[in-house]
C-alpha cells in the first residue's frame, strides 16, 4: 500500500495562494511584466554547484534534453530582444538532495530589472519579501554585510590572502575531509560559509551577504570599484537561504570564458561537462542591456511565512529518496 496522501493540507495551499497574489501585486505595481519560458532545453547550466536532470534517448531530439534549473537563460534572451522589466514564477528542477530544505522540483520566482545596480536590486528584493511576508515577516531590520567581512568576523581570517591550509585548519577538517575536498579553495570557502558564517546569522532579521569573491561570481559582473569581488548577493533568514541575485554580466566573450572554466572544473571533479547555450551567447553578443536579476525559492519564502523549517510542509506532493 502506497502513502498516496499529499504532504501538506489545504491550509498550506491557501497560504501559498495568498503569497502568490501579494507577489504578483508587487510586480504589477512596479510595472514588471510576467513571462513564460520553456522547461526543456538542449543546453544546461555549467555551474559546478548545480546539477541538471538529463533526458536521453528522446523521440524529439537526438541530443540529450535538460530540465531547466532556472528560467535565467531564456529570460535574458527576452531582455536582449527588447523586453522591459520581467518576472517569472515557474517550476524548476535540480538533481540533488531531497529532505527538509530541498526538493528536486520546486517553484522559483525570478525577475530582472533594467538599469539597477547592486544596492538597487537588493532594496527591490527586500521590498518584495516584506510585502509578501507582511506581519509574518522577521521582526528585526535587515542587515547587510560584505562576504569578506563576514568571513573575517566569524573566523578571524582574511580570506583574500589565506591559503588552503589556513582554511582547512579553520574548519577543523580531519584527514578524510581534507582528502575529499582537496585543493579547491572555493570548496573550503563554501564549507566555512556553511559551518561558521551562516550559523551566526540572526533568525529574527534578514541578512544580506554581498560582494562574493570574483571566483564565485557565477554570471555576475565584477564590481567596478573592486575587481576582486562580484556584484552578487544572497539573502538569508537564519540558516535559510532565500534569494540569490546579481548585477548581470553583459560581456559575451567573458560569459563564454566562464562557461568554459566551469566545464574545466566539472571535468576535473569528474562531473558531466554541459553544452553551452549558444542562443544565450548570441543574445548577449547582440546586446543584453545593463540589468540585475534575482532568483528566489518560493517554498523557502513560504517556509518563513508559515513558520516551518521543513519544505515538505509547504509542498503538496514531495519526492522522498529511495530507502
Amino acid at each position: 500500500m502506497t502513502d498516496w496522501r499529499p504532504a501538506s493540507g489545504p491550509q498550506a495551499a491557501a497560504s501559498r495562494a495568498a503569497l502568490m497574489r501579494r507577489i504578483r501585486a508587487y510586480f504589477e505595481v512596479a510595472d514588471v511584466l510576467e513571462v513564460d519560458t520553456p522547461a526543456l532545453s538542449p543546453s544546461a547550466v555549467s555551474d559546478t554547484q548545480i546539477e541538471s536532470f538529463e533526458i536521453a534517448g528522446s523521440a524529439v531530439s537526438r541530443r540529450p534534453l535538460y530540465l531547466h534549473t532556472s528560467p535565467e537563460f531564456c529570460m535574458k534572451r527576452l531582455l536582449a530582444s527588447g523586453y522591459p522589466d520581467i518576472y517569472s514564477i515557474c517550476r524548476v528542477f535540480r538533481d540533488g538532495e531531497a529532505g527538509r530544505k530541498h526538493q528536486p522540483e520546486f517553484t522559483m520566482i525570478e525577475w530582472y530589472r533594467l538599469g539597477m545596480g547592486l544596492n538597487d536590486i537588493i532594496s527591490d528584493t527586500l521590498q518584495l519579501v516584506g510585502q509578501a511576508l507582511g506581519k509574518e515577516g522577521p521582526s528585526g531590520a535587515p542587515v547587510t554585510i560584505d562576504y569578506f567581512d563576514a568571513m573575517r568576523d566569524a573566523t578571524g581570517i582574511d580570506i583574500r590572502t589565506a591559503d588552503i591550509e589556513t582554511l582547512a585548519t579553520a574548519t577543523a577538517a580531519d584527514s578524510q575531509l581534507r582528502a575529499a575536498i582537496g585543493n579547491e579553495k572555493d570548496d573550503w570557502l563554501d564549507l566555512l560559509l556553511a559551518t561558521r558564517v551562516i550559523p551566526s546569522f540572526s533568525s529574527n532579521r534578514l541578512t544580506v551577504l554581498r560582494h562574493y569573491p570574483a571566483s564565485q561570481a557565477a554570471l555576475a559582473r565584477l564590481c567596478p570599484d573592486d575587481p576582486d569581488v562580484a556584484d552578487r548577493f544572497e539573502i538569508f533568514l537564519g540558516s535559510i537561504e532565500l534569494a540569490n541575485g546579481y548585477v548581470e554580466l553583459t560581456d559575451a566573450t567573458e560569459h563564454a570564458a566562464r562557461i568554459a572554466r566551469d566545464n574545466e572544473n566539472r571535468e576535473r571533479r569528474g562531473r558531466p561537462v554541459r553544452p553551452a547555450d549558444e542562443t544565450l551567447l548570441d543574445a548577449i553578443n547582440a546586446g543584453l542591456p545593463q540589468c540585475a536579476g534575482v532568483a528566489m525559492g518560493f517554498e523557502r519564502l513560504q517556509m518563513i511565512h508559515d513558520r516551518t523549517d521543513d519544505i515538505r510542509d509547504v509542498i503538496t506532493f514531495t519526492y522522498e529518496p529511495d530507502a
